[in-house]
């Protein structure tokens, strides 16, 4: 079972800071501020919502086609992606740029400063879909503003159902293109925060928006999902976990259960549940592509 997998496929550097920002950024000198952080605890992880979506189907045992663009450091994910049996054959190498980076510190309470390099991911237009034949389901995550614009006329025209999931990228786009790109979706999937950016563009609710889908889902963190389908709203409670390590990625697990659900046409109860219990064993491994499982061992449990 082929999935096409737009979006980013980028190097997370993630930083701890023993302190606490509040107290080198003072309100007063927000004007002219200038800090600098020391921060003894680095790691690097493979990252980017294609990568990380992608990772998650071939535990599933899917056959994920990661479509992005990467740049002239893009080795070290190559060799990552080859020794985890993931297809490179449709990620285009911009050789005059770099791949994605994200740059997040964290201080002892858990704010978070970031910085996201896009680099090669803007040119992620000039990498078109593959022609295949064996493609059940596509899914565009974040991506360059042209290439998911692009990438979606390209998915719809060859009549392939799309998941259209913008995440923080949804506001790149005006209410003509937004709707114009909801309108060439299947099912839409989105967070509680982005899901009111999207009523808020388009001019009209959720509940109204997943009337022209198959689905609209919207991921509640803690207070599990809400999935939209047939005039329903079917509640997907969370699975609680002892200990919680990283949260990032875990959107990106749920979204891989969903598609691995639809295209196995699983009823929405269950779908909704595989992606929760993803997100549950993503949340207790740091990094967004260092945890496991089988798929054996999941089913029995929906």
């Amino acid at each position: 079972m082929s999935v096409i997998v737009c979006g980013s496929v980028a190097y997370d550097n993630l930083m701890e800071f023993e302190g606490s920002f509040g107290d080198y950024i003072l309100p007063d000198q927000i004007h002219i501020l200038s800090v600098a952080f020391t921060v003894p605890n680095l790691r690097k992880e493979f990252g980017g919502c294609a990568g990380n979506i992608a990772y998650n189907l071939k535990l599933l045992g899917m056959d994920p086609i990661v479509n992005a663009a990467v740049g002239q450091d893009f080795d070290t994910y190559h060799q990552w992606l080859q020794k985890n049996d993931i297809s490179t054959d449709n990620i285009k190498v911009i050789e005059d740029k770099y791949t994605p980076q994200c740059f997040i510190t964290t201080d002892a309470n858990n704010n978070q400063l970031t910085s996201f390099h896009p680099g090669a991911m803007d040119d992620s237009h000039l990498n078109p879909i593959p022609d295949r034949n064996d493609i059940e389901i596509a899914i565009i995550a974040p991506d360059g503003k042209l290439g998911t614009i692009r990438h979606a006329e390209e998915i719809h025209k060859r009549n392939i159902p799309l998941i259209f999931d913008p995440g923080q990228g949804i506001v790149l786009f005006n209410k003509e293109e937004i709707s114009k790109l909801v309108g060439m979706a299947d099912y839409v999937v989105l967070n509680e925060y982005e899901s009111t950016l999207l009523a808020e563009i388009m001019g009209e609710d959720i509940a109204e928006i997943a009337k022209t889908l198959n689905a609209a889902i919207v991921t509640k963190g803690a207070n599990g999902s809400d999935i939209l389908a047939d005039g329903n709203l079917i509640h997907i409670d969370p699975i609680s976990v002892e200990d919680e390590a990283d949260p990032t990625g875990c959107g990106d697990a749920y979204r891989a259960g969903l598609i691995y659900g639809i295209v196995n046409e699983l009823t929405w109860e269950q779908t909704g549940k595989l992606g929760s219990i993803l997100g549950a064993i993503k949340v207790s491994q740091n990094g967004t592509q260092n945890h496991s499982f089988t798929l054996e061992e999941l089913l029995p449990q929906l």
